[in-house]
């Protein structure tokens, strides 16, 4: 019965990579724009277009207030976020389905009920959000685009917000994904933790960051601001967290650095 199913599903793939496939101008163009991911072995990068390829055909992109989803925007959203579960497989991202790509920025009216039962009203600017579960992943297409211009070193809202997919798994957003045997969980949360009050520590005293200070914010931001940065930018991130380059080195399974 299984072995008929793998079988199937394989079958599945391999009609759609053939009949599915991405043009190489258009791939090779998704390259040159993102250049950490043109920096991989040839290996990888036919993994990562194998993986696009699949990931295209099993998920719904949608344009919010009037953008158009081209080609281009697919293809350049899918393969980064393809680059966390590089050597893991699509199955992390079997929960949800949509994606929603937005122009711009987007601004979100919040509100917040302070300890004295009193409701606060503001905004939120927003590049990209996420939640556990089937809800979609919302991106700002120009944060996308033009995130080498940024001026942030090991910026990349993709691999951020589905980064926050993986730490979800669980259903928590405590930086701490799904992981097995449970002493490896408890020691994986014990590590982050760690880190985590080391770097908002460095950022109270007022120092020189290379992490972008809203790792701060909450563990799981954290952890997602350190997986952007190692996959953009490895070898400064290594510098200024080794321990952490090697934890992340084992749950992804990759060595960006390497590269």
């Amino acid at each position: 019965m299984f072995d008929w199913l793998h079988r199937w599903r394989r079958r599945q793939e391999e009609r759609v990579l053939r009949e599915r496939a991405i043009p190489d101008l258009l791939w090779q163009y998704t390259l040159a724009c993102h250049p950490f991911l043109a920096r991989r072995s040839e290996a990888d990068l036919a993994e990562l277009r194998r993986l696009t390829t699949l990931f295209l055909a099993n998920k719904e992109f949608s344009g919010a207030g009037g953008f158009v989803i081209t080609d281009e925007v697919a293809v350049a959203i899918a393969a980064q976020a393809c680059v966390p579960i590089l050597k893991l497989g699509l199955a992390l991202y079997d929960r949800f389905v949509g994606i929603v790509v937005h122009s711009d920025q987007m601004v979100i009216r919040r509100e917040e009920m302070d300890e004295h039962g009193v409701v606060h009203e503001y905004e939120d600017v927003l590049v990209g959000e996420t939640a556990a579960g089937a809800v979609p992943v919302t991106l700002s297409w120009y944060d996308v685009a033009h995130a080498d211009e940024a001026g942030e070193p090991g910026y990349n809202v993709v691999i951020h917000e589905f980064v926050h997919k993986i730490d979800l798994l669980d259903g928590e957003a405590d930086g701490v994904p799904p992981l097995t045997p449970r002493s490896r969980r408890d020691a994986w949360a014990a590590m982050i933790d760690d880190e985590y009050l080391r770097f908002c520590a460095r950022v109270d005293r007022g120092e020189d960051v290379f992490l972008d200070p809203y790792a701060a914010e909450a563990v799981d931001e954290f952890f997602a601001v350190s997986a952007e940065a190692f996959f953009v930018a490895p070898d400064e991130f290594r510098l200024e967290h080794p321990r952490l380059y090697t934890e992340l080195q084992g749950l992804f399974l990759q060595d960006p650095a390497a590269y």
